[in-house]
Protein backbone atom coordinates (compact mmCIF):
# COMPACT_ATOMS: atom_id res chain seq x y z
CA UNK A 1 0.00 0.00 0.00
CA UNK A 2 1.34 3.37 -0.85
CA UNK A 3 -0.57 6.24 0.29
CA UNK A 4 -1.81 8.79 -2.03
CA UNK A 5 -0.99 12.78 -2.10
CA UNK A 6 -3.87 15.02 -1.21
CA UNK A 7 -4.09 18.45 -3.12
CA UNK A 8 -6.33 19.76 0.03
CA UNK A 9 -3.67 18.67 2.53
CA UNK A 10 -0.56 20.37 0.72
CA UNK A 11 1.21 17.10 0.72
CA UNK A 12 4.07 16.52 -1.15
CA UNK A 13 5.80 13.18 -0.46
CA UNK A 14 9.73 13.27 -0.06
CA UNK A 15 11.76 10.76 -1.89
CA UNK A 16 14.98 11.07 -1.52
CA UNK A 17 16.56 8.96 1.52
CA UNK A 18 20.01 11.22 2.03
CA UNK A 19 17.73 14.81 2.22
CA UNK A 20 15.53 13.01 4.56
CA UNK A 21 18.65 11.83 6.42
CA UNK A 22 20.52 15.01 6.44
CA UNK A 23 17.06 16.85 8.11
CA UNK A 24 16.83 14.02 11.02
CA UNK A 25 20.83 14.26 11.16
CA UNK A 26 20.34 18.76 11.63
CA UNK A 27 18.89 18.22 15.13
CA UNK A 28 21.17 17.80 18.21
CA UNK A 29 19.04 15.55 20.59
CA UNK A 30 20.60 17.29 23.48
CA UNK A 31 18.72 19.18 26.02
CA UNK A 32 14.94 17.07 25.52
CA UNK A 33 14.17 13.65 25.28
CA UNK A 34 11.03 13.99 23.04
CA UNK A 35 10.71 14.65 19.00
CA UNK A 36 7.46 15.59 17.41
CA UNK A 37 6.85 14.99 13.54
CA UNK A 38 4.62 16.69 11.76
CA UNK A 39 2.89 15.52 8.60
CA UNK A 40 5.39 12.40 8.42
CA UNK A 41 3.27 10.97 5.47
CA UNK A 42 4.91 7.43 4.47
CA UNK A 43 7.52 7.99 7.07
CA UNK A 44 10.59 8.42 5.13
CA UNK A 45 12.20 11.22 7.90
CA UNK A 46 10.30 8.87 10.81
CA UNK A 47 12.23 5.64 9.80
CA UNK A 48 15.84 7.59 10.41
CA UNK A 49 14.53 9.50 13.57
CA UNK A 50 13.64 5.82 15.25
CA UNK A 51 17.12 5.19 14.49
CA UNK A 52 17.70 7.84 16.81
CA UNK A 53 18.74 8.12 20.86
CA UNK A 54 15.03 9.70 21.29
CA UNK A 55 11.34 9.30 21.92
CA UNK A 56 9.87 10.12 18.69
CA UNK A 57 6.49 10.99 17.97
CA UNK A 58 4.55 11.79 15.02
CA UNK A 59 1.22 14.11 14.39
CA UNK A 60 -0.80 13.29 11.36
CA UNK A 61 -3.85 14.55 10.19
CA UNK A 62 -4.12 11.90 6.70
CA UNK A 63 -6.14 8.82 8.11
CA UNK A 64 -4.37 6.81 5.29
CA UNK A 65 -1.09 8.31 6.26
CA UNK A 66 -2.20 6.91 9.65
CA UNK A 67 -2.88 3.30 8.66
CA UNK A 68 0.26 3.24 6.80
CA UNK A 69 2.44 3.97 9.48
CA UNK A 70 0.50 1.84 11.73
CA UNK A 71 1.02 -0.98 9.32
CA UNK A 72 4.97 -0.40 8.87
CA UNK A 73 6.11 1.20 12.09
CA UNK A 74 4.74 -1.15 14.63
CA UNK A 75 6.76 0.43 17.41
CA UNK A 76 5.39 3.85 16.70
CA UNK A 77 1.92 2.62 16.68
CA UNK A 78 1.56 3.92 20.14
CA UNK A 79 2.81 7.63 19.57
CA UNK A 80 1.08 8.62 16.50
CA UNK A 81 -1.45 11.03 17.11
CA UNK A 82 -3.90 11.57 14.92
CA UNK A 83 -4.85 15.19 15.30
CA UNK A 84 -4.72 18.60 13.19
CA UNK A 85 -0.93 19.89 14.85
CA UNK A 86 -2.91 23.65 14.61
CA UNK A 87 -5.70 22.82 16.68
CA UNK A 88 -4.21 20.37 19.25
CA UNK A 89 -2.81 20.61 22.48
CA UNK A 90 0.28 18.95 22.54
CA UNK A 91 0.51 19.21 26.73
CA UNK A 92 -1.72 16.25 26.54
CA UNK A 93 1.57 14.21 24.89
CA UNK A 94 4.29 16.11 26.53
CA UNK A 95 2.85 17.86 30.15
CA UNK A 96 4.99 20.61 29.56
CA UNK A 97 8.60 18.33 29.11
CA UNK A 98 10.90 20.36 26.37
CA UNK A 99 10.52 18.81 22.78
CA UNK A 100 12.03 19.72 19.39
CA UNK A 101 10.38 19.80 16.48
CA UNK A 102 11.04 18.80 12.67
CA UNK A 103 8.83 17.63 9.35
CA UNK A 104 8.79 18.42 6.11
CA UNK A 105 5.64 21.08 6.25
CA UNK A 106 2.55 21.31 4.60
CA UNK A 107 3.66 25.07 2.59
CA UNK A 108 0.12 25.96 3.71
CA UNK A 109 0.37 25.79 7.25
CA UNK A 110 4.13 26.52 7.73
CA UNK A 111 3.94 29.66 8.92
CA UNK A 112 1.44 28.76 11.06
CA UNK A 113 3.41 26.00 12.19
CA UNK A 114 6.19 28.99 12.75
CA UNK A 115 3.54 30.85 14.96
CA UNK A 116 2.29 27.91 17.29
CA UNK A 117 6.26 26.84 17.85
CA UNK A 118 6.76 30.61 18.87
CA UNK A 119 4.17 30.77 21.60
CA UNK A 120 5.41 27.17 22.47
CA UNK A 121 9.16 28.13 22.64
CA UNK A 122 9.68 27.69 26.29
CA UNK A 123 9.37 24.05 25.80
CA UNK A 124 10.97 24.31 22.01
CA UNK A 125 14.15 24.32 21.99
CA UNK A 126 15.45 22.86 18.65
CA UNK A 127 13.14 23.33 15.64
CA UNK A 128 14.61 21.54 12.29
CA UNK A 129 11.58 21.79 9.20
CA UNK A 130 11.22 22.29 5.64
CA UNK A 131 9.32 25.21 3.99
CA UNK A 132 8.74 26.33 0.78
CA UNK A 133 12.21 28.32 -0.16
CA UNK A 134 11.53 31.73 0.11
CA UNK A 135 10.01 31.37 3.13
CA UNK A 136 12.97 29.82 4.27
CA UNK A 137 14.82 32.53 3.35
CA UNK A 138 13.01 35.08 4.74
CA UNK A 139 12.73 33.51 8.17
CA UNK A 140 16.59 33.70 7.66
CA UNK A 141 17.24 37.07 6.54
CA UNK A 142 18.75 40.04 8.04
CA UNK A 143 17.60 43.78 8.50
CA UNK A 144 18.22 45.77 5.30
CA UNK A 145 17.03 42.74 3.16
CA UNK A 146 14.16 43.32 1.03
CA UNK A 147 12.62 39.24 1.97
CA UNK A 148 12.84 41.28 6.21
CA UNK A 149 9.89 40.78 7.90
CA UNK A 150 7.91 39.67 10.67
CA UNK A 151 8.50 36.13 10.53
CA UNK A 152 12.38 37.06 10.33
CA UNK A 153 11.93 39.39 13.48
CA UNK A 154 9.52 37.39 15.72
CA UNK A 155 11.74 34.34 15.06
CA UNK A 156 15.64 35.70 15.34
CA UNK A 157 14.10 37.37 19.00
CA UNK A 158 13.84 34.00 20.43
CA UNK A 159 16.02 31.65 18.16
CA UNK A 160 19.06 31.43 16.06
CA UNK A 161 17.92 31.04 12.68
CA UNK A 162 20.03 29.18 9.86
CA UNK A 163 19.43 28.69 6.56
CA UNK A 164 20.57 24.86 6.03
CA UNK A 165 20.21 23.56 1.84
CA UNK A 166 17.95 24.13 -0.99
CA UNK A 167 15.62 20.81 -1.77
CA UNK A 168 14.38 20.51 -6.10
CA UNK A 169 10.98 20.03 -6.44
CA UNK A 170 12.01 16.51 -8.42
CA UNK A 171 12.54 14.66 -5.21
CA UNK A 172 9.43 15.02 -4.49
CA UNK A 173 5.94 13.19 -5.26
CA UNK A 174 4.12 14.80 -6.55
CA UNK A 175 7.35 17.45 -6.96
CA UNK A 176 5.58 20.73 -5.65
CA UNK A 177 6.16 24.27 -8.14
CA UNK A 178 8.73 25.94 -6.41
CA UNK A 179 11.85 25.06 -4.67
CA UNK A 180 11.99 23.66 -0.64
CA UNK A 181 14.45 24.56 1.79
CA UNK A 182 15.86 23.56 4.93
CA UNK A 183 16.29 25.69 8.39
CA UNK A 184 17.15 25.12 11.82
CA UNK A 185 15.90 26.97 14.98
CA UNK A 186 18.02 27.16 18.32
CA UNK A 187 16.60 29.18 21.17
CA UNK A 188 18.97 31.69 22.28
CA UNK A 189 20.63 30.53 25.44
CA UNK A 190 18.55 34.16 26.79
CA UNK A 191 14.96 34.06 25.24
CA UNK A 192 12.48 36.43 27.46
CA UNK A 193 12.66 40.00 26.65
CA UNK A 194 13.30 42.79 28.30
CA UNK A 195 10.05 44.26 27.19
CA UNK A 196 6.38 43.46 26.94
CA UNK A 197 6.20 40.50 24.98
CA UNK A 198 3.04 41.27 23.64
CA UNK A 199 3.51 44.91 22.77
CA UNK A 200 6.82 43.33 20.54
CA UNK A 201 4.83 41.37 18.55
CA UNK A 202 2.28 43.61 18.17
CA UNK A 203 4.70 46.31 17.50
CA UNK A 204 6.49 44.22 15.12
CA UNK A 205 3.49 43.58 12.99
CA UNK A 206 1.73 46.73 12.72
CA UNK A 207 5.21 48.32 11.80
CA UNK A 208 5.41 45.86 8.69
CA UNK A 209 1.83 46.06 7.77
CA UNK A 210 3.16 49.03 5.96
CA UNK A 211 6.44 48.52 5.29
CA UNK A 212 7.34 51.30 3.08
CA UNK A 213 6.37 53.74 5.23
CA UNK A 214 8.31 55.21 8.50
CA UNK A 215 7.88 53.89 11.87
CA UNK A 216 6.41 57.31 12.63
CA UNK A 217 3.69 56.62 10.22
CA UNK A 218 3.19 53.26 10.48
CA UNK A 219 3.06 53.11 13.67
CA UNK A 220 0.22 55.59 14.52
CA UNK A 221 -2.65 53.87 16.00
CA UNK A 222 0.12 53.48 19.35
CA UNK A 223 -0.94 57.33 19.62
CA UNK A 224 2.48 58.23 20.99
CA UNK A 225 3.98 61.25 22.21
CA UNK A 226 5.38 64.06 19.90
CA UNK A 227 8.44 64.05 22.07
CA UNK A 228 8.94 59.66 21.68
CA UNK A 229 8.31 60.61 17.82
CA UNK A 230 11.08 62.85 17.48
CA UNK A 231 13.72 60.16 18.55
CA UNK A 232 15.42 59.16 15.18
CA UNK A 233 14.45 55.33 15.31
CA UNK A 234 11.02 56.69 14.15
CA UNK A 235 12.06 57.90 10.77
CA UNK A 236 13.68 54.43 9.50
CA UNK A 237 11.75 51.79 7.87
CA UNK A 238 10.80 48.71 10.07
CA UNK A 239 12.97 46.67 7.50
CA UNK A 240 15.80 48.84 8.43
CA UNK A 241 15.88 47.52 12.24
CA UNK A 242 17.28 44.59 13.86
CA UNK A 243 16.09 42.49 15.92
CA UNK A 244 17.29 44.19 18.98
CA UNK A 245 16.18 47.56 17.61
CA UNK A 246 12.77 46.27 17.60
CA UNK A 247 12.88 45.28 21.23
CA UNK A 248 14.59 48.90 22.15
CA UNK A 249 11.63 50.42 20.22
CA UNK A 250 9.30 48.62 22.27
CA UNK A 251 10.94 49.51 25.42
CA UNK A 252 10.51 53.09 24.32
CA UNK A 253 6.77 52.81 23.81
CA UNK A 254 6.03 51.13 26.85
CA UNK A 255 7.54 53.89 28.76
CA UNK A 256 5.70 56.32 26.87
CA UNK A 257 2.35 54.72 27.16
CA UNK A 258 2.84 54.46 30.87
Amino acid sequence: MTVKAKKHLGQHFLEDESIAQDIANSLSYKGYNDVLEIGPGMGVLTKYLLKKDITTHVIEIDTESVEYLKNNYLNLADRIIEKDFLKYDLNLVFNDKPFAIIGNFPYNISSQILFKTLEMRHQIPEFSGMFQKEVAKRICSKEGSKVYGILSVLTQAFYEAEYLFTVPPSVFNPPPKVDSGVLLLKRKENFTLPCDEKLFFRVVKTGFQQRRKTLRNSLKTFNLSDNLKANTIFGQRPEQLSVSQFIELTSLIEKDTE
